[in-house]
Parts: structure tokens; sequence; C-alpha cells
């Protein structure tokens, strides 16, 4: 069972919070993951996908590799919660999605992992950059992360308010969608206001796939297969001349899926409605559909492993085996889509004055720490043969 953080832990997280780095910016945060990680004695490799860093433990002559994963990476807002005394240092930067807390958890578990007897194998305790959009998964399989630190499962966690101090979600299949951007361009021709025969107008074809877009997940989507298309972003015109339609209107957002077919699905649908509309309006249209991150999808082997860790650290009636994914990425699934893997949510307690993930008054509640931590341990356990 688990049981509450060293005090020094506690400080940890909450220096993390008051020192928040952006992705690829993590030089501090990486230089005191490496310096614990050390002091523990496992080895570690420092600059892997820039400022990734691998804590590696190994134990006996065989048995499995696994990896686990932890974020470093803060974001670009400023934090609101005056009173807080580890608020952020650093103005338009916090973290506020939890990733001090991911990383101390993953240091607490690797400071305890060194000293357990029993174990046979190799696990690969990563720090991972970036996550928040900036590609750090890839950038550090683009630097050779699995080649150089190779593991057969690899696993994930995250914070989830909501879920109480102590509870975990352990589910198989879909757990995050993919996140793709696309961007569409309507180029008309340019004309006064009062005069729009003169001209084809490019803000009317803006409007219209704006309007047609939705049907994409109304009416071509299998309403058991979720998805979402949103607009995000719309330019067009001067509001200094309000007397003239303008040559271009632009138009860009995010969609999301959890299958793969859906995600094909989408994208031919929409530039299908963009080039459909610009044809029938007389512009043209370019469209720009970024792929992004896969969907994270937890294999049934791993998730049957995490499932009777989490059990083994919390108590099995703390353990949901069901719960909803989330609409949200991340880039955890660049691991998971090429090596079988689990991805689980941590009880962060009631989510204060409604602030959720990306919130300005966000905060990892530090009594989680235990329970996570417990968590990796069983885990390894669970894994690499020790009672």
């Amino acid at each position: 069972m688990s049981t509450p953080p060293a005090d020094d832990l506690i400080a940890l997280r909450r220096d993390l919070h008051a020192h928040p780095e952006l992705g690829f910016e993590e030089v501090r945060t990486a230089d005191l993951v490496a310096g614990r990680l050390r002091a523990a004695g496992l080895e570690v490799t420092e600059g892997v996908g820039r400022t990734g860093v691998v804590g590696t433990l190994r134990r006996g002559g065989g048995g499995p590799a696994i990896l686990l994963r932890a974020d470093m990476d803060a974001l670009a807002m400023p934090e609101t919660a005056l009173a807080r005394p580890w608020r952020s240092t650093v103005p338009g930067r916090m973290h506020a999605c939890g990733h001090d807390g991911h990383t101390v958890m993953l240091i607490g578990a690797a400071e305890r992992l060194a000293q357990a007897e029993g174990l046979e194998g190799t696990v690969q305790f990563v720090f991972q950059p970036a996550e928040e959009g900036r590609g750090g998964a890839r950038a550090m399989l683009e630097d050779g992360l699995l080649d150089r630190f190779p593991a057969d499962r690899c696993y994930g966690l995250h914070n989830m308010p909501g879920l109480e101090v102590g509870e975990m979600a352990v589910v198989e299949g879909p757990q995050l969608a993919s996140s793709d951007r696309f961007e569409v361009v309507f180029d008309g021709t340019g004309t006064h206001g009062a005069k729009p025969h003169l001209g084809r107008d490019p803000i009317a074809a803006v409007g219209q796939f704006l309007t047609a877009m939705h049907t994409v997940v109304a009416r071509e989507t299998d309403p058991l297969s979720p998805a979402v298309v949103s607009a995000c972003a719309l330019a067009a015109g001067d509001f200094d001349a309000l007397n003239v339609i303008p040559d271009r209107a632009r138009i860009g957002g995010t969609a999301r899926a959890y299958a793969p077919e859906v995600r094909d699905a989408t994208e031919a649908a929409l530039g299908r409605l963009a080039h459909g509309i610009a044809a029938a309006l007389g512009v043209t249209a370019r469209i720009d559909y970024r792929r992004g991150m896969p969907p994270v999808v937890n294999a049934p082997g791993p998730t049957g492993i995490a499932r009777s860790a989490a059990a083994a650290a919390l108590g099995a009636g703390r353990v949901r085996q069901s719960f909803p994914p989330s609409t949200a990425g991340d880039d955890f699934a660049e691991l998971s889509t090429r090596v079988p893997g689990c991805y689980v949510w941590l009880g962060n307690g009631p989510a204060e004055d409604g602030a959720l993930h990306h919130n300005t008054r966000y905060d990892f509640n530090d009594a989680a720490l235990g329970p996570g931590i417990a968590f990796w341990c069983a885990l390894v356990r669970a894994e690499l043969g020790a009672g």
C-alpha cells in the first residue's frame, strides 16, 4: 500500500512548480532530475531529444526491459493563484498540467527501486521534454531512444482531477485522441463591399465551410466512433476597411479521433468540403491538414499488468476498470504505437474552484505523490519478478 512521500519530494515538487520551463527549455529541471538519479546509483544519460533524461536500472542478467515515462514541461500561461507560496516565479509560465508531479513521482520511484531486492531485468526511467505540443517524444525517438534504451513494454501516468487521491483508472483501449491540425485558405477576388457581384467573396466561402465542417461528425462518422472537429481560428478582411471584400479568408482548427479509419475519413471529408464549396462559389481553396500525435490506445497485455500493480499498490477497490477516454492528446502515443503500452490515470482529488488541467489556478495535489510512487514501484515489481 502507498505511504506518504518524503518531505524532500514534496519540496522538490514545489520547487519545480515555482520554476516552470517550456518544452525543450527544461535545462534546470533536467539537471535536477539527473542529479537525483545519479545520487540513487542509476546510469544516467542526458540530452536525449535535446533536454530529455534517461535513468537506467539494471538487475540480473536477463528479464524484461520496460520503459516508464514522465513529462517535464510547463505551459505558456500565467498562474493566478496568488496566495500559493510555491507559485510560479516566471511570468507567463506555469505548471498547469501536473508535469511537476509526474516528474517527482518517477524520481521517487527510481530512488526506492534502486534499493529494492529481487528484481531481474531493466527499467528505463524516461523524463521527456516538450509533451505540450512541441514534439518531445518524437525528438527522443529520433535521437534513438528505443535503440539506445530498448523496452518490451512502455507505461505512462497522468494525474486526473475528479478522481480521488489514492484512486486510479486503468482501462484497456482508447485513452486519448489523435491530435491533428487543419488550415483552409479560400482565395477569391476582392471588391467594393457595395458591389459584391464584381468580385468573388472568400468570406462567403469560409462561412459555408464553417457550417459544413460540423456535418463531418454529425453525418459522416459512426456515432459509436467518437470524433471532434473544431474551428479555432478565423481571419479575413480588416475592421478599418469595412467596405472592402478581401481577396482571402482563412480558417483553421483541430480534429480528434480514436480510430485510424475515422482520422482518415475526417481528413478526406474536410478536403472535399473545402474544394466543393470553393467550386460552387467561384473561388479556390487550399487545405493543409497536418497530422500530429496518434491516439493513445492501451494494449491488453500491459493494461492487465498495470491493473494488477495498481490493485497491489492501492487496493483492488481503488482501481477503476471503466473510465471515459479524453479527447485531449499526449505524445506518449509516439511510444505506445511502437512498443505495447498502457497509460493510466491517477487521482488528483477534487478540482478546486473548477481548476482542471490548463487552468491558471491549477495545482498538482502533493497527496497524490505517495499513491503514484507506490504504483510505479508495484508495476516494476510485477514486471521484473519481485514479490
